[in-house]
């Protein structure tokens, strides 16, 4: 294992251990019948992490530029319900631990707004709480030559 990366660009602020991001659901994201295609989550999922680094000062672009990289070992997402085109989601992300290597993630993936309201207790397209996907991801640093790293020590889960 090479050492540990004093180049990574420390953050303003720390990082936190959650977020919470919104999307609208794209008419390319879906199939012919309007319903948001497996695939579409992954990107979903890869900006609320990444949104959680940027609201501590930090883009994925200033680690990649310090040579710490961040690659997808496991991603696992379990689908509830349908997502639609042209709901209002809220992606929200919790950073769950990891090792001085790796990091985890989870993700609740929410409908905010479907026909421009928010969902009713009584729609049966929409759970109750209205979480239609849930997730995880773990994350492995490596550097330029995709040999595995040790994580900056300001980016390692608080529970390792």
């Amino acid at each position: 294992m090479t050492e540990r990366s004093s180049h990574a660009p420390a953050p303003d602020v720390p990082v936190p251990d959650r977020g919470v991001m919104q999307v609208r659901v794209r008419y390319c994201e879906c199939d012919p019948m309007g319903v948001a295609h497996h695939a579409s989550y992954v990107p979903w999922l890869e900006m609320a992490r990444t949104e959680i680094l940027r609201d501590a000062g930090v883009t994925y672009a200033q680690l990649e530029q310090a040579g710490v990289f961040l690659v997808v070992t496991k991603l696992e997402l379990r689908y509830r319900r349908p997502i639609r085109y042209d709901d209002l989601l809220e992606i929200r992300t919790r950073v769950v631990g990891g090792s001085r290597i790796k990091i985890r993630h989870e993700y609740e993936v929410a409908v905010a707004q479907r026909a421009g309201r928010a969902p009713g207790p009584h729609d049966p397209g929409i759970p109750l709480d209205g979480v239609c996907c849930v997730g995880l991801s773990e994350l492995a640093c490596v550097d330029r030559t995709g040999r595995p790293q040790a994580l900056p020590d300001w980016l390692v889960a608080a529970d390792t």
